[in-house]
């Protein structure tokens, strides 16, 4: 049956109160779309500083936009938990800009004005990172199925365990396994097959290469931020992960987890030349700031100070290997005293009386207990002041055979280095001369190492 409507009548003025109703509508919508902007915002500023119960995927990127953004769609495409993606570009001249301008609101990303090299880029990422846990990622990798599920699930199988990384078709040392495949099209049907968990196929290592690595957040405080010493890439990792090894835990290799890994994209594009130039500074200053670092790991081990009651949660932190009767500072220009594994605040030192302080970050301050009294200049001059007869707290000690130990507690704690030494700014110090005989004695303390340099003044 055919209907027939039939057509209202349209009384005088209706169509300007029709029109005035629609004015209403307008500003109702955008009174609430102000109002719920505002909520959410102040929502936003309430949970800044927690935590997102997920995984950071930090990546530091330079250059190499289409590597980038095929990284970040393998990342959407096979990874299953919550994860927030960080992408810090390290001044680039190509496309990343636009390509990250794009996906705002889908991640999260700083652009920095200069190339910061890996170690900068890592650190503006980890201070922007809110995640439970943490992956560092290279921008030409490309992730596969269960890639972040088998790592997970290993790091969290025993808390003893620092830091994970996967096995890939192309990197240095232990994680580089032989694959069957040629092209990229061939990778994905070989990454399907193998996306099985295994624990057959975890295995611990003595490093891990940070083209890739997991790690829980509280780690992060506990080891602190890469060295910025480092040029632009190399070593800085190795270095990042010989901290790890000090303070007791365990790297394992996630064998079931895998992860194309294209090859220094960016650090070839250097060219062979600069390459070579990047490669040799950073060689220099590892060997110059550890020296062998094996040695001191296999040192800490023997030593057994840490790992209170054989319990990981109480493992070793920067602050374990840092020396007493300092000044050290934040960037902010805080100073206080390191003494006796406290930090007490202090008024500002001047330089001219040979007091120069530390610049530490501070995620590694945080880390250092905080004394209840303020040291004022008379009182830490004092402290400084010590005898040259008799080795007591804090002092210098050494037989001349190019070890300097510092006297702590009635042992004597090694500086890894005359970079750590210098580092810490004690180069100048007067050291007292024992006799080997004496030294050889003295029980061993945990050795000083050098705090990292810093770039970035936020840091």
């Amino acid at each position: 049956m055919k209907r027939t409507f039939r057509r209202k009548s349209v009384r005088p003025g209706s169509k300007k109160r029709r029109k005035h109703i629609w004015l209403d509508t307008g500003s109702s919508y955008r009174l609430g779309y102000e109002r719920g902007y505002a909520q959410g915002t102040a929502k936003g500023e309430e949970a800044f500083d927690q935590p997102f119960h997920g995984t950071s995927i930090v990546i530091p990127s330079y250059n190499q936009a289409e590597y980038l953004a095929r990284c970040i769609e393998s990342i959407e495409t096979h990874t299953i938990e919550p994860y927030e993606i960080i992408v810090v570009d390290n001044g680039s001249t190509d496309e990343t800009g636009d390509y990250l301008k794009k996906r705002a609101g889908q991640l999260r990303y700083r652009q920095l004005e200069t190339n910061r090299g890996f170690s900068g880029g890592v650190n503006q990422g980890l201070m922007m990172a809110k995640g439970d846990t943490i992956v560092i990622l290279n921008n030409d990798t490309l992730v596969t199925p269960g890639w972040l599920t088998h790592m997970l699930r290993c790091l969290k199988s025993n808390p003893i365990i620092g830091a994970v990384g996967p096995v890939t078709n192309y990197i240095s040392g232990e994680q580089q396994i032989a694959v069957p495949y040629e092209t990229v099209e061939q990778m994905w049907e070989y990454a399907a097959s193998r996306d099985k968990p295994d624990e057959t196929k975890w295995k611990e290592t003595d490093r891990l290469v940070g083209f890739c690595v997991l790690f829980r957040r509280e780690l992060l405080g506990r080891i602190g931020y890469f060295d910025e010493g480092f040029r632009i890439g190399n070593y800085e990792d190795d270095d990042w992960i010989i901290r790890v090894r000090l303070c007791g835990l365990k790297l394992v290799i996630a064998g079931d987890s895998f992860i194309h890994h294209f090859g220094s994209v960016s650090m070839k594009k250097l060219g062979q030349e600069q390459f070579h130039e990047v490669h040799g500074h950073n060689e220099l200053y590892y060997t110059g700031k550890w020296g062998n670092p094996h040695v001191w790991v296999d040192e800490v081990k023997q030593n057994g100070s840490l790992f209170r009651n054989g319990n990981p949660s109480n493992a070793g932190s920067p602050s374990d290997f840092f020396p007493s009767h300092v000044v050290i500072r934040d960037q902010g220009g805080q100073q206080y005293f390191l003494y006796e594994g406290n930090k007490y605040p202090c008024t500002a030192m001047d330089e001219k009386m040979g007091i120069r302080p530390v610049v530490l970050s501070r995620l590694d301050i945080r880390s250092i207990p905080t004394a209840e009294t303020v040291m004022d200049e008379k009182a830490l001059l004092s402290v400084l002041k010590l005898p040259m007869d008799e080795p007591v707290e804090g002092q210098l000690v050494g037989s001349g055979d190019g070890i300097v130990y510092q006297w702590s507690k009635g042992c004597i704690r090694p500086f890894v280095s005359d970079f750590a030494l210098e580092r810490w700014n004690l180069k100048e110090r007067s050291i007292l001369n024992l006799s080997t005989e004496r030294l050889q004695a003295a029980p061993h303390g945990l050795p000083v190492i050098a705090p990292p340099i810093l770039q970035n003044p936020v840091l």
